[in-house]
């Protein structure tokens, strides 16, 4: 991370902070998180739009709900298993079957509350969320980032999830909703395509250095960019770089490829129970999701 970017839980402050001043619409409901890194004056200035409704997920989600029947535009946050996961039902209910718009923020995933256990974790959220019919899901992969898609989108009266991380890119990168960013292209004789999505990008820079492949960059995941990847000819062959479940993003990828045939390689946090105890790095070790895991599996994928 570079000295001047934020982190992107920072970010999120700074920017709901500014959006809360320039829109009366918009309304920010917390679940016990973050709440001591929004300005204690704020509180006081709009109680009826900033809110600490603690670790009562489900009715926070809710409460959203009926904040956006009235006409406001709510803004959810808290760790990604507490929202994704305890309060899908809600989400799907209120939100979706409603036909209503929010934003849903979450920080912690995958594993960057990786002390705290299982249950502080959140490999599967985006593979839950993707179920959802109208669901749009965002994973930015720096601070800048997210500032730039939320505040461009947040309005947008859809359901919209922003999948937070403690990781960084070094650099970030001038991203568009909806839209993969072509980061390196390869030759006419490259032999596979790379989507890497969010905060996994500068790893796979890392990791894919010399070697001739396509890396398209997405931070949308939901709507896919599809054209982007068709369009890059990579004759069947996709690595997906993924910051959450390995293989989430297949279906998306198959159906972008249409009547090609595919071959994918899914490298991603392994669909099994983490039952050790570490930091993130340690973590992104044990799964093969540093840089050299990365280029080992990328390198296997080539060869065969």
């Amino acid at each position: 991370m570079t000295i001047e970017q934020l982190a992107m839980r920072q970010q999120m402050v700074r920017t709901l902070t500014d959006i809360l001043d320039e829109d009366k619409r918009v309304a920010v409901l917390l679940g016990g998180i973050s709440v001591s890194l929004f300005d204690k004056s704020l509180y006081r200035a709009q109680p009826e739009r900033i809110y600490d409704v603690g670790i009562s997920e489900q009715a926070m989600v809710s409460m959203a709900a009926g904040l956006a029947l009235e006409g406001m535009i709510p803004v959810v946050h808290t760790i990604a298993p507490f929202l994704a996961e305890r309060a899908f039902e809600q989400i799907k209910d209120d939100f979706v079957y409603q036909q209503i718009g929010g934003n849903f923020v979450t920080i912690g995933a995958s594993y960057d509350y990786s002390a705290e256990g299982m249950t502080h974790q959140g490999s599967g959220d985006v593979q839950v969320l993707r179920s959802l019919p109208g669901m749009r899901i965002v994973v930015p992969g720096a601070a800048d980032e997210f500032d730039t898609l939320f505040r461009a989108h947040y309005a947008d009266g859809q359901p919209t999830y922003y999948r937070l991380s403690e990781r960084q890119n070094s650099v970030p990168q001038r991203v568009r909703f909806a839209r993969a960013e072509v980061i390196r292209e390869g030759s006419e004789k490259s032999r596979a395509t790379i989507v890497t999505v969010g905060p996994m990008l500068s790893a796979t820079l890392a990791a894919t250095e010399g070697l001739d492949v396509t890396v398209l960059y997405y931070t949308t995941v939901v709507p896919f960019d599809g054209e982007a990847l068709r369009s890059r000819r990579p004759h069947g062959h996709v690595i997906l770089v993924e910051p959450f479940y390995a293989g989430t993003l297949i279906p998306e990828v198959t159906a972008a490829m249409g009547d090609i045939p595919v071959r994918v390689e899914a490298i991603g946090v392994p669909p099994r129970l983490i039952t050790r105890y570490g930091t993130p790095e340690q973590h992104d070790h044990d799964l093969g999701l540093d840089v050299a895991g990365i280029r080992a599996r990328v390198a296997r994928f080539l060869e065969t």
